[in-house]
């Protein structure tokens, strides 16, 4: 599943059927694309062509609070002050918002990688798997610090996928491959109207009734 950033204009929302997670999905979707693209650090999506990655926060601090412990705590810390400086950073211009996380988010970012490179995690438990899982992806984790019109994590996108997950004892019985990428094209229209406070009912009566008696089709 696809989201825009709000930064770009009006939301927009495409679901993608495939057969897999694979590298080639994600690779064939972004050919000809140039940007970013914002996710949780599958380590198959690295490297594509004229595309930079920018790592998930809400990830990387799932993980610390998983770890259960002081330290987990502290890293769950580093990631709070982030998100509060984000949320007085909402409703700033791209430019402005840079510059804001340049002089406030940066710092912290800093001391949280270098206290996570410098701790004595080590060994197979929750820490030291997570204390790797930061480290590796360290130039994702700042990309948002370079650019105001990327966002911290990609949250949005998991929340439009949520009503789907949560239905999905519906697509038990959807055997076919075309009628999942019908289901795609649905479910885009259907997230799309909602993320832009549109009533998806009426915007499917009003498609339906006036799109048919429109001259495109002559």
């Amino acid at each position: 599943m696809y989201r825009s950033v709000p930064s770009q204009g009006p939301i927009i929302i495409l679901f993608q059927s495939a057969l897999s997670r694979g590298r080639a999905v994600l690779e064939d979707f972004t050919a000809g694309f140039r940007g970013t693209v914002i996710c949780d650090g599958y380590s198959a999506y690295g490297r594509l062509p004229n595309v930079t990655f920018a790592n998930c926060w809400a990830h990387v601090r799932r993980y610390w609070l998983k770890a259960d412990s002081k330290n987990g705590k502290i890293g769950v810390g580093y990631c709070d002050q982030l998100y509060q400086l984000e949320r007085q950073f909402k409703h700033l211009s791209p430019g402005k918002r840079r510059k804001a996380r340049q002089k406030h988010s940066k710092p912290i970012v800093e001391k949280f990688l270098k206290w996570v490179d410098e701790s004595p995690f080590f060994g197979k438990n929750a820490l030291a798997k997570v204390a790797e899982y930061t480290l590796n992806r360290v130039q994702g984790l700042k990309a948002f610090l370079l650019d105001g019109r990327i966002e911290m994590d990609n949250n949005p996108a998991e929340n439009a996928i949520r009503p789907n997950v949560i239905g999905r004892k519906n697509w038990l019985f959807s055997v076919s491959e075309a009628g999942a990428k019908e289901n795609a094209i649905c479910l885009s229209l259907a997230e799309t109207a909602k993320a832009n406070g549109i009533d998806f009912y009426k915007y499917l009566v009003k498609l339906l009734m006036e799109l048919p008696n429109l001259p495109i089709h002559q």
